[in-house]
């Protein structure tokens, strides 16, 4: 066993050994098809601490042939597959995470030359028979392996585009890693799977798209692999009910991610949570923000603030609940290089800080942990109108539960006042920013805009989650340019507070309110029913 070459299962039985593992290892049966064919190049790209280290680490303690594959991944899903004993532990395995080598060189020739340093080495004291023509060409050393012994590689490389990260603006040392890596694994016969990872797909080059032979997954066309891109909403189920968990305060606080899964003729939308939240969640018994332990609000406020036409309202629509469409089809797969606002919300949708529905082709903000991120990045510097908006908002709420129809409509006003650089004529424009004025009420409420109700759609309903039974229901109908006794009207007419009949019935309150705004007057009513 080695570091680089071979390195062994070790990692696989220290994550099984873990207060919390989930079986992921079904996702071998998708690499076991795909060797030795125009297939095996796959690269995977997801957020910070959404597993992509554990898939690789998972995949070498499989194909690494010094492992006993049988007893590591006993008792998981790949050991029932049929290809799991045609191809376990028949290969030797390269294992690079990019990151180490850039933190130990931070100059990009240095670090291929390392790379080459400490794989040779590894391979001449696994072969020392094998006769090497150049130490210091990678390709030729594996080249000179596969020739005089048969035996082929499979390469797992982690957090391969660290250099586009941390190197944004090495625009010639990005081309010849590029290269690099195209030299090593393309069209080379001793290669039998190459496996790469990291948080951005990859990098366009135009004709230095050196790496057009990889099939790539990520987080807006994850196909085959979704069910592999995180937690899924079943394996979070169970986990809730192992750890004493409340389901619908873990789902209020960590899902989102939407993912297209497509298997055989099918495909369907699958949700998808953040690993690192869940397991912090769960063995913490507690609630809480858990992402900017990888992240700060910082990093996301660079790219928030960008001075490209359309970001900021787009920014302060989707804090307030709504959705964005749009065209991921431009993004360059790098942190600099910025066409249009499309191109800074898809970079937000692969780090992990947008979901992404791809029927659609909407992005959104996915959850309350994220939602908070967003807060701390629009507190400060030039984001005024969202920071007020989110401070006035538990007044506003507290208003309405009072039944304090006055303070209602001021606190509207005031929230509109905060978006009237957004286009205020409809009541959608209304209902976005009653959404913001609103956003206190997710730390209690699950907000749902065009909730199926009665005889039509009410405009806003608020449902306290089921830890928090205890506060009233609230919903919502809003006029633009009509009175408040006609949205309370219609909520009547349409059988709006049918959808609440069982909640009624197990004692619960429910709050209606109407609310207008009037176009002539610019003054905003409410009038408040309790049921």
């Amino acid at each position: 066993m080695g570091i680089y070459l071979n390195p062994g299962a070790d990692a696989l039985r220290r994550a099984r050994n873990s207060k919390i593992y989930v079986d992921k290892s079904a996702f071998l049966a998708f690499t076991n098809s795909v060797l030795d064919t125009e297939q095996e190049y796959v690269c995977v790209s997801r957020p910070r601490r959404f597993g992509k280290s554990m898939a690789a680490n998972m995949l070498c303690a499989y194909y690494d042939r010094t492992v006993d594959g049988a007893d590591a991944f006993a008792g998981l899903d790949i050991a029932d597959d049929p290809s799991f004993d045609e191809y376990r532990n028949r290969f030797d395995v390269i294992r690079l995470n990019m990151v180490d080598y850039w933190t130990k060189t931070h100059d990009v020739n240095a670090m291929l030359r390392r790379i080459t340093l400490v794989v040779t080495h590894e391979v001449k004291r696994a072969y020392p028979e094998v006769g090497l023509l150049d130490e210091e060409d990678l390709p030729l050393v594996l080249g000179d392996v596969y020739a005089q012994t048969g035996h082929r590689f499979v390469i797992v490389i982690d957090e391969w585009d660290c250099l586009m990260r941390e190197a944004m603006d090495d625009d010639a040392g990005q081309k010849a890693y590029l290269d690099w890596l195209r030299v090593l694994l393309k069209d080379k016969t001793y290669v039998v799977l190459a496996y790469m990872t990291g948080i951005l797909p990859i990098k366009k080059y135009g004709k230095h798209s050196a790496l057009n032979m990889f099939s790539e997954f990520s987080m807006t066309s994850a196909d085959l692999l979704a069910p592999s891109m995180g937690f899924t909403e079943a394996e979070v189920r169970e986990l809730c009910q192992q750890w004493n968990m409340p389901y619908d305060e873990t789902k209020a606080w960590y899902d989102g991610y939407r993912l297209v899964w497509v298997h055989g003729d099918e495909s369907a939308e699958i949700d998808v949570y953040s690993p690192q939240s869940i397991v912090e969640a769960m063995t913490r018994h507690s609630f809480e923000d858990y992402w900017n332990q990888t992240e700060t609000f910082e990093a996301l406020k660079v790219y928030i603030d960008m001075n490209y036409d359309g970001l900021h309202d787009a920014v302060v629509a989707l804090l307030a609940g709504d959705r964005r469409q749009i065209n991921v089809g431009t993004f360059n797969n790098d942190m600099t290089t910025f066409a249009t606002a499309d191109d800074v919300l898809t970079l937000l949708v692969h780090l992990g800080y947008l979901g992404y529905d791809r029927e659609t082709k909407e992005a959104f903000v996915p959850n309350r942990e994220v939602a908070a991120e967003f807060v701390s990045a629009t507190s400060v510097g030039g984001w005024d109108e969202v920071a007020r908006a989110v401070q006035g908002s538990k007044d506003l709420l507290d208003a309405i539960i009072a039944g304090d129809e006055e303070a209602v409509a001021a606190g509207i006003a005031a929230a509109h006042q905060e978006t009237s650089h957004i286009s205020y004529n409809s009541e959608e424009a209304l209902s976005y920013t009653l959404s913001l004025g609103l956003y206190a009420a997710r730390q209690w409420y699950t907000v749902t805009r065009e909730l199926p109700a009665g005889k039509g759609f009410a405009d806003l309903a608020l449902v306290p989650r089921r830890m928090y039974a205890n506060r009233p229901a609230i919903l919502i109908e809003l006029k633009w340019d009509k009175s408040a006794d006609a949205a309370i009207a219609q909520i009547h007419r349409k059988h709006y507070p049918a959808v609440f009949d069982q909640w009624l019935a197990d004692g619960g309150e429910l709050i209606l309110a109407g609310v207008s705004y009037d176009k002539s007057t610019r003054e905003h009513t409410c009038v408040i029913e309790r049921c």
